[in-house]
């Protein structure tokens, strides 16, 4: 919070000023300030004089980097502090492997790339991915003719013509090689090949790595002409859509948790930012140091901007209590005083922009924001100065030193 001393001096002398006035000469001095033309102080350096209010151009609030924004309000207050990080769930985590040994002939992705399920990551090629394809060519063309034989043999075996022993061989191997095409087939399958092109007499020089899951390339562990052996790493995959809140929980404040409970939370990467969650489930098995449960809570992260790893701070909600806060910066305090600036209109007719100064008593403070009761009831569109209020404040007292003057 900013404290600005000498507010609290211009204020009092204002006031001292006042009380030495009477009504009726406070009134001829504004009528005199509205009137005058030449020598008046009504405008001196962009600033008009008048009680509590300060006039900027829409440059000079673009430059100092003036913010404004509604008076909304937000849950402060009858919350449970909690900290944690970023988390997936195992299922939208991925790492892609080969299955069989190979050299890498090409890549398709880099670092950061969004990919879909099934999509290829790169190419895979070795001798022996050749020689599985022509033994499943052979051992298919041995099916077809141990299945006629198999089929001669049975209707001869059910006439009594041929010996039981040569039914038996011939349904044995007919069997035996079923089982071994099925096999073959069904490792192309997970090569990525299309077994039905392999059958018809179709050779693939090399084979896809394909992404098992939705979302984006974290880490690429290849290069072209690397080998790589069954089941080493070349890719690692993410889907950060589905991103979570893995919060800690200590043990004074397990009884206060359910599912479904409201969570505001923010990350050092956007600490303006309140963001919100909601209890998805809790744990069961305390970790030993410190003594805490953990408790996951589902984001809504469509913009991808949250990253797991990410730590977080928040607060879960208890018991609702929804209250008109604005950010801390936006109060000025001074002698046991709190102020905000509000946007009085937003563009004058000289193209100056307006800013009253309105008293405040403030409450609760949380996440970065301060609760507020305004004295005077403001309209529902009011805008409140979010950042560079004490710039305005100086701006101000600027103009009542030189009025005074």
């Amino acid at each position: 919070m900013k404290k600005i001393t000498i507010v609290g001096t211009a204020f009092i002398i204002f006031l001292l000023t006042a009380c030495n006035e009477s009504p009726k000469k406070e009134l001829d001095h504004n009528e005199e300030h509205t009137t005058t033309g030449e020598g008046s102080h009504a405008e001196e350096g962009g600033h008009k004089e008048e009680e509590g209010v300060v006039e900027i151009s829409k440059e000079q609030a673009e430059t100092i980097g003036l913010e404004v924004g509604l008076i909304k309000k937000r849950s402060i207050g009858n919350n449970i502090k909690v900290t944690g990080i970023l988390e997936l769930f195992p299922q939208d985590r991925a790492t892609v492997s080969p299955f069989v040994g190979g050299n890498i002939n090409s890549i398709k992705v880099i670092e950061g790339d969004r990919v879909r399920k099934g999509e290829v990551l790169a190419y895979l090629q070795h001798p022996d991915i050749i020689s599985m394809q022509q033994e499943l060519q052979e051992k298919n063309d041995e099916l077809i003719f141990l299945e006629q034989d198999f089929e001669r043999k049975k209707i001869l075996y059910d006439k009594g013509v041929s010996s039981g022993k040569e039914f038996q061989m011939a349904q044995s191997k007919f069997r035996s090689t079923t089982s071994s095409v099925n096999g073959l087939r069904s490792k192309l399958r997970l090569l990525g090949l299309d077994v039905s092109k392999v059958v018809d007499g179709e050779i693939y020089s090399s084979i896809p790595m394909i992404s098992p899951i939705n979302g984006f390339v974290d880490d690429v562990m290849i290069s072209i002409g690397d080998y790589v052996a069954p089941q080493s790493k070349m890719f690692a995959i993410s889907d950060n859509s589905k991103i979570h809140l893995d919060l800690k929980i200590y043990e004074k404040d397990i009884n206060k948790v359910r599912e479904g409970q409201q969570i505001y939370f923010t990350v050092a990467s956007k600490p303006n930012e309140i963001l919100e969650a909601k209890v998805h489930s809790i744990g069961k098995t305390f970790e030993t140091n410190p003594k805490a449960l953990h408790v996951h809570a589902d984001i809504d992260n469509k913009g991808r901007h949250l990253l797991p790893g990410m730590y977080v701070e928040g607060r879960i909600v208890q018991g609702k209590k929804m209250v008109f806060a604005v950010p801390e910066e936006a109060i000025i305090k001074d002698a046991g005083r709190a102020f905000i600036f509000v946007l009085d209109n937003s563009d004058t007719d000289d193209g100056m922009m307006k800013y009253k100064m309105v008293t405040v008593s403030t409450g609760l403070e949380d996440l970065g924001f301060v609760e507020i009761s305004l004295r005077e009831k403001l309209k529902k569109d009011t805008k409140v100065v979010t950042k560079g209020a004490y710039v305005l404040s100086s701006e101000m007292i600027k103009g009542e030193l030189r009025h005074d003057h």
